[in-house]
């Protein structure tokens, strides 16, 4: 069995569409890499549906070491991407060793939002480590946007164009309208993974938790493929009445 690299992802976007989730435990990573998906995310958006966090803010690199050792253990052949938390980028040496940090863990890339902290994501990839962009609504800069409000700057365009110039493998394109990431799509030549931001991109990305619906505060853009809650509030309802026969 092969495993997928951020190389074989951008060849990937020339023949089908990129399927991306996320992961945060063993289990989940061993059925989503069985199930072919060709990156496995282990999103900072743990602080949101595991943790229990209102935002991804108070996530650290503790907190990201814990749960990709957890996944890497469930993954053989998809692409393990791990995301860089709030604050762990500022400064390019320490940017460097919060990313090495998670390769150790097991992740084969990492994933830094915004491109404000350039120096750091160009230090990561010259020491060899593969890095997603991601740009459009960045979580970790919320306060910042003024809250989850789609953003429409075309400016984003270019913002794509300089994370390609610094070698980024692919970049994530969150919550921006769908014409404007097939702009993006277009004007670079490695892939786009859309998230709430329509089907012109060369993959899609969601919260595995919001697709099964097992999170009440998922995003209006998310599909629900199938209500998990629901299930498992009608098996231990079951269980209960199971006991007191």
């Amino acid at each position: 069995m092969k495993r997928k690299t951020s190389k074989f992802i951008n060849l990937l976007q020339k023949k089908s569409n990129i399927v991306m989730l996320t992961a945060y435990d063993y289990s989940f990573a061993k059925i989503l890499d069985s199930c072919e998906v060709d990156i496995i995310l282990v999103g900072d958006s743990l602080g949101n549906v595991i943790l229990g966090y209102e935002n991804t803010l108070p996530v650290t690199m503790e907190d990201m070491i814990h749960h990709t050792k957890a996944v890497a253990r469930g993954v053989k052949r998809a692409l393990l991407i791990s995301d860089m938390p709030y604050k762990s980028t500022l400064v390019p040496k320490t940017a460097l060793e919060n990313a090495r940090r998670l390769v150790d863990a097991g992740a084969r890339g990492v994933k830094i939002e915004g491109i404000d902290n350039f120096e750091s994501i160009s230090e990561i990839i010259q020491a060899g480590i593969p890095v997603m962009g991601h740009l459009g609504f960045t979580p970790q800069n919320v306060k910042e946007l003024g809250g989850y409000k789609i953003q429409r700057s075309p400016q984003i365009i270019d913002e794509a164009k300089e994370l390609e110039k610094v070698g980024v493998f692919s970049i994530v394109l969150e919550m921006i309208p769908p014409e404007l990431a097939g702009k993006i799509t277009d004007s670079i030549k490695i892939a786009t993974i859309g998230i709430g931001a329509g089907p012109l991109c060369n993959g899609q990305v969601l919260v595995t938790y919001d697709m099964l619906g097992l999170y009440p505060n998922a995003p209006k853009f998310a599909k629900k493929y199938v209500d998990l809650e629901k299930e498992i509030r009608k098996a231990i309802k079951e269980f209960a009445e199971d006991q007191s026969k």
